[in-house]
């Protein structure tokens, strides 16, 4: 692992959230120019390509006010809304001391030997073993912890895990991953919007509708055609490749998330708690066992661990928990512990309890076995989602 200092860290990470805000303004650019150039073209299909251009260039400025507007008015609406909306598609839940008073104290405990403002404590119902933070300042600030996790692990690993989405927070990692996201939902849905309008809503080429039209407008149509050459397709296509290369980069922006961050949690976790194997023991109890059923790909990657498989390896932004393990033995002097066994499906539905290679329980519990991989690059089918009525990058679409 390079060396990189916490500081510079923390200074990269403010700096990125700027550069990202600014990116997002481009990039609806982009989409408001490609949606110029489709428009153009199904006014009057029967210009040259400069012509078209020097049309949606003049579109573009027209309309860029009132881009900026919807975008900053995007931004907005996430930085007020965005922890509701995770606690809709989660179902997470703030908790009290009264109604968690371990994991309320844990998390108190470590707020208070270090100085650090306490984020809300909330609790998401699943079997999986998960956690992560949230918020983009200290009054939204939370921490979200699923039941399975509370259940299967032990004291000192609840706390590992609750030190390293601590140092989340404290490092600036919380705000520029929901920033990201809020970029890769702008950029989705316009892009998606602009794609059903003029590709699935029935517009051709040259003005009009298609669908239900009569013989001399099918003719008229045709006459058209003729006439419009080839310069109506080459700008299709070139709008398109915008739209498309839009929505890969802000599929890229999501890996400005560094995957640095992770091992300075990992190494966050251990200065706060003092107890490396806490976080490895952790760590191996979560691999592959941390899918939330039903959370969006947003959700997963502010999760402690973010199961990946196949070619979405390129993309992951988190580092395998393999090496986030031999990074805490080299650099922090912990002990190597092996991956833990994966029981099939059919044993765990039969069984209550499951041993570890050396025999003894996981604290009483089977762990859960591993969530099925899938994603845009694997072939196994997703777990069923929950019913949901959001869209966007916080919740699933239909």
């Amino acid at each position: 692992m390079a060396a990189y200092g916490l500081y510079t860290h923390i200074a990269a990470n403010k700096t990125r959230s700027v550069v990202l805000l600014i990116g997002l303004f481009v990039l609806v650019y982009v989409l408001v120019y490609a949606g110029a150039l489709i428009a153009e073209v199904v006014i009057d299909g029967a210009r040259t390509v400069p012509d078209y251009l020097r049309a949606a260039g003049a579109d573009l400025i027209k309309a860029a006010p009132f881009a900026t507007i919807g975008a900053a008015l995007w931004i907005v609406i996430a930085y007020f809304f965005h922890q509701k909306l995770i606690d809709a598609v989660t179902g997470g839940h703030a908790v009290t001391r009264a109604e968690q008073p371990r994991l309320y104290n844990l998390l108190e405990n470590l707020c208070i030997s270090r100085g650090i403002p306490m984020p809300q404590l909330k609790i998401m119902d699943s079997e999986a073993l998960n956690a992560f933070a949230s918020g983009l300042n200290p009054k939204q600030y939370a921490i979200t912890v699923t039941t399975g996790l509370v259940e299967r692990l032990d004291d000192a690993e609840i706390e590992a895990v609750l030190a390293h989405e601590l140092t989340h927070i404290k490092n600036g990692d919380v705000q520029m991953m929901v920033i990201a996201v809020i970029i890769a939902g702008v950029v989705g849905f316009f892009g998606e919007l602009m794609f059903r309008l003029f590709f699935q809503g029935g517009v051709r080429m040259g003005g009009g509708w298609s669908g239900g039209a009569s013989s001399s407008s099918s003719s008229s149509s045709s006459s058209g055609d003729r006439k419009s050459g080839g310069g109506a397709v080459i700008v299709v296509i070139l709008a398109i490749v915008l739209i498309l290369l839009a929505w890969l980069l802000s599929q890229v922006v999501k890996l400005a998330l560094s995957r640095s961050r992770e091992f300075l949690a990992d190494a966050g976790s251990v200065e706060l708690t003092k107890n490396p194997d806490a976080m490895i023991s952790a760590l191996r109890k979560i691999e592959n066992r941390g899918e939330l059923p039903g959370a969006t790909s947003a959700v997963m990657e502010m999760c402690v661990d973010n199961p990946r498989s196949g070619f979405s390896d390129l993309f992951a932004t988190h580092p395998s928990v393999e090496a986030r393990v031999d990074a805490l033995v080299k650099f922090a002097s912990g002990h190597y512990q092996p991956p833990l066994p994966a029981l099939p499906a059919a044993e765990q539905d039969d069984d209550d309890t499951a041993t570890d290679p050396e025999g003894s329980t996981v604290d009483g519990k089977a762990p859960a076995s591993a969530a099925p991989p899938h994603g845009p690059w694997s072939d196994a089918p997703a777990p069923a989602p929950k019913p949901s009525l959001l869209r966007g990058p916080w919740g699933r679409r239909s």
